[in-house]
């Protein structure tokens, strides 16, 4: 009597790498007397429109425009996203010629999370490539296979090794529902990972 091969049970558990958020400051930003002035300020226009500023604490990069608005890349969450926006507002209200109103606190948009995750399981790339839908996979260009979802709009770069990546979800319940459905799907081309490799 053959023996019935073991379904692996997947519960994915994954750790928010990047996140990118846009705002706008309510500000209109004169970009040379900012980067002339505050320290940790790029600003090269003949290459792009916007400069740079580098927060160390929280560990953030903002791109900031004439217009206000800013895109912020490097929380970890979005508590960090929101301290990192606020303290880029403290920092330029006096270089701009509008001021938003008193009390004002600027509202971001998540863009963008990028997460991390790892499966706890080997995965049969060719096989879930071959067998499962929106999945491309090219080994002799790149080592992962790309899986996509079109609710949430994710994109999944899988490893053999059973480590994902995740991009394209808005919130972390966004992350958390497409990597619960990624397991599910894949769960019937994954093995035990070799000792060696847990």
């Amino acid at each position: 009597m053959a023996k019935a091969k073991t379904k692996l049970t997947i519960k994915p558990t994954f750790k928010i790498e990047n996140i990118v958020a846009s705002a706008e400051l309510g500000l209109e930003l004169d970009l040379y007397t900012i980067a002339s002035k505050v320290h940790d300020v790029e600003y090269e226009p003949e290459q792009f429109p916007g400069a740079i500023l580098k927060l160390k604490e929280p560990k953030t990069s903002l791109l900031l425009f004439k217009n206000g608005k800013i895109i912020c890349t490097g929380g970890k969450n979005e508590a960090e996203v929101g301290a990192a926006i606020e303290k880029t507002l403290k920092m330029l209200i006096n270089y701009s010629k509008v001021k938003p109103p008193k009390g004002f606190k600027p509202k971001f948009v998540v863009q963008n999370i990028v997460a991390s995750a790892a499966l706890g399981v080997e995965l049969d790339l060719y096989t879930i490539a071959s067998k499962v839908k929106d999945v491309e996979y090219e080994p002799e260009q790149f080592p992962g296979a790309i899986l996509k979802f079109p609710s949430p709009k994710t994109s999944l770069l899988l490893f053999k090794n059973g480590k994902i990546i995740c991009t394209g979800g808005r919130s972390e319940a966004d992350v958390n529902t497409a990597l619960n459905m990624a397991a599910k799907l894949l769960a019937p081309y994954s093995s035990p990972l070799p000792p060696a490799k847990q």
